[in-house]
């Protein structure tokens, strides 16, 4: 019988610390996939951060870095200047990347570092305890928005990827989603597109990728889809933003 399909070597057993139905888990085994295929495991740099988006690094087994909540874009650009062969990447939370690191993100992209920043988005704080994040949508309850996000109260929802397509440096900028077979697809083929241009030091590249909460939502794995179908897909459009790269070939 022909072998189909084998467990990534990247990926440290027993496996994932995440909730049933969690997509952060299949977000690390494409991640994981990616980094065996293009074969510079001894080559990979992770910057992880705080929460959920922590947790990668116990299963992911390559060279890593820890930095405080939200600093893990700064953590990136002293990596990526101190170490120019590696593959420096960093894998964050919304409320890490958007809120608490917001400016170390922007900024980060607006000097076109050299390093990839994947953002995790499941529209809330997930290991501390479900509270709103920048992007909880509108009407979206949280454990400090019980009634639902309002506008004139908490502002509305941030999209990144076109907050960060409005800077000049940023070589690649992209929304996928993990919801279904199809979307998974095309979500590995922009994280390994984004790591391809880091590893030719062509600058600064940015994947979301459009994640769930069961836990946090108080939904089922099943439910929280749908949910992501019928809410979150339609607040936060998915597509390739920007691609240089293709550009410059045309």
């Amino acid at each position: 019988m022909e072998l189909l399909y084998t467990r990534p070597k990247t990926l440290i057993k027993p496996g994932s610390y995440y909730c049933p139905g969690c997509l952060h888990a299949l977000a690390g085994k494409l991640i994981a996939e990616v980094i065996q295929e293009m074969g510079v495991q001894d080559d990979t740099l992770l910057i992880a951060s705080v929460g959920c988006g922590g947790m990668f690094k116990r299963i992911l087994d390559v060279d890593c870095a820890s930095a405080t909540h939200g600093r893990a874009a700064a953590a990136a650009t002293g990596a990526c200047r101190c170490a120019p062969e590696k593959l420096v990447f960093t894998y964050q939370g919304d409320g890490d990347l958007a809120a608490i690191g917001l400016a170390e993100t922007l900024n980060a992209a607006n000097r076109g570092e050299n390093f990839v920043a994947i953002l995790i988005n499941n529209s809330t704080y997930g290991m501390t305890g479900g509270q709103m994040a920048p992007t909880t949508m509108i009407g979206q309850a949280s454990t400090t928005t019980p009634g639902g996000r309002q506008a004139e109260r908490e502002g509305y929802p941030m999209h990144m990827c076109e907050i960060i397509d409005q800077l000049t440096a940023p070589r690649f900028i992209a929304r996928y989603s993990l919801d279904k077979p199809a979307e998974i697809r095309k979500a590995k083929a922009g994280i390994r597109h984004a790591f391809d241009i880091q590893r030719a030091h062509k600058g600064y590249s940015f994947v979301e990728l459009m994640s769930n909460c069961p836990t946090n939502w108080g939904l089922s794995p099943l439910q929280s889809l749908e949910f992501m179908r019928e809410k979150t897909l339609k607040e936060f459009p998915l597509g390739v933003f920007r691609d240089l790269e293709k550009e410059e070939t045309l």
